[in-house]
């Protein structure tokens, strides 16, 4: 349990040195579109090589990452018809789904799932699946709303191949599969590069905390609280229903499942949000990620205390 705390601690601190720089203005508006566009285009590719390059591809296919599966695709399917009836646009629509269903397994999954689950490895599938397969189709939607005109099939198909968070995901894919490393002089700085991904995220977002409006004031209320209630609340529960009493797995499998979806929205889901657009959508954002962030805390104490 000390685990998931530390995990919050280091995030919140640096969130809050974010916020300080802005406060300073040492930061300004200006600088936080500049992190951001950083972290997307160099950092989070990077950081999507080193990864998918060491991580277990045979894990993707455990029970318990199909309970996980599960509760994402009924969040998502929610958040859609929602959006659909309140005729949100793409780009909104697809943002939100991210902050209702993408997990932030990096920099707060691996913590929990060493210090709660007793096995890091465990949020590697999870992770795995986000970076190859809900990512892209989200940026392939996103770029497909931000063109200009209607793209051609071929421009369709080839989308996600122009995107550089999702190149470095098959890249170090394909490094993976191949067993074929980078040599020492060339893995040494990407791994550098790499490093400074997750922190610049969180810097990012503390600063748009501190220059924006406070969180709930910027968004629609309901529409916000509708993707908490499903991040923090429905997500985990589907996860935990069918990992359960569906599929009968393990107790150990049931509690990964459970806690995993339990996890808040991840911090590049704003950065995401900053390249696609910077009105009402990047607040939703913005607030889902701070307010999903406080609300899982409870969540992810009480469900191991549950289910033992």
């Amino acid at each position: 349990m000390q685990g998931v705390l530390e995990g919050f601690a280091t995030i919140l601190l640096v969130v809050a040195a974010g916020a300080l720089v802005a406060h300073l203005r040492i930061v300004d508006e200006a600088g936080q579109r500049t992190l951001t566009r950083l972290a997307f285009t160099v950092a989070s590719p990077a950081l999507m090589v080193t990864v998918l390059s060491e991580a277990d591809v045979s894990r993707l296919f455990a029970g318990y990452v199909g309970a996980v599966v599960a509760g994402v695709a009924v969040v998502v399917l929610v958040w859609a018809v929602v959006a659909v009836l309140l005729r949100r646009g793409l780009v909104h629509g697809v943002v939100g789904a991210l902050c209702t269903g993408y997990v932030n397994a990096g920099n707060l999954g691996l913590p929990v799932a060493a210090y709660v689950l007793g096995d890091a490895a465990l949020i590697a599938p999870v992770l795995l699946l986000q970076m190859l397969v809900l990512q892209p189709l989200a940026l392939a939607l996103l770029d497909r709303a931000a063109a200009d005109r209607r793209p051609s099939v071929l421009r369709f198909v080839t989308t996600p191949f122009r995107n550089p968070i999702t190149v470095g995901a098959l890249v170090g894919l394909a490094l993976n599969l191949t067993g074929l490393r980078p040599p020492t002089a060339l893995a040494a700085p990407l791994e550098l590069v790499a490093g400074m991904a997750v922190p610049v995220m969180l810097v990012a977002f503390g600063v748009s905390l501190r220059l924006g409006p406070l969180p709930g004031r910027g968004s629609s209320r309901p529409e916000l609280a509708l993707v908490v209630v499903l991040k923090v609340l429905l997500q985990p529960l589907v996860a935990w229903v069918v990992a359960g009493p569906l599929l009968d797995l393990p107790p150990a499998e049931v509690l990964a499942a459970t806690v995993i979806s339990a996890l808040p929205a991840a911090q590049n889901v704003f950065v995401v949000a900053s390249r696609y657009d910077t009105g009402r959508t990047l607040l939703t954002a913005r607030d889902a990620i701070a307010l999903t962030t406080f609300a899982s805390i409870p969540v992810m104490v009480a469900v191991p205390a549950l289910l033992g």
